[in-house]
């Protein structure tokens, strides 16, 4: 599955982003899709996902209620809808496609994206 990602850039604190996640010619069916992100001298860590057939979604504590996923289904595409940003939310943020909806974790994803950045100026 090949996941091409759209939608970073520079922003203000308190600004809105939407990044994009499509599958071009491939489908998010069998998988649980969402973002990891990727800070600066940090660790890529789990930020949300959604399990494709059931719908479920799971996001990290520390963007709920800012951040909300959604999807079209006739694109085969997934968003990350990003308010409220914060200068803290600054990385590098990749699409990923895999089992990995209740661990959370790196190793379980397949497919990853090419990377996105956002940057939240204060």
């Amino acid at each position: 599955v090949q996941l091409v990602e759209s939608g970073g850039g520079l922003v203000q604190a308190g600004d809105s982003l939407r990044l994009s996640c499509a599958a071009p010619g491939g489908t998010f069916r069998y998988y649980t899709m969402g973002w990891f992100r990727q800070a600066p001298g940090k660790e890529r860590e789990f930020v949300a996902a959604v399990n494709w057939s059931s719908r479920d979604t799971t996001y990290a504590d520390s963007v709920k209620g800012r951040f909300a996923l959604s999807r079209d289904d006739a694109k085969n595409t997934l968003y990350l809808q990003m308010n409220s940003l914060k200068p803290e939310d600054t990385a590098v943020y990749y699409c990923a496609a895999g089992t990995y909806y209740y661990s959370r974790c790196r190793g379980n994803v397949d497919y990853w994206g090419q990377g996105t950045q956002v940057t939240v100026s204060s």
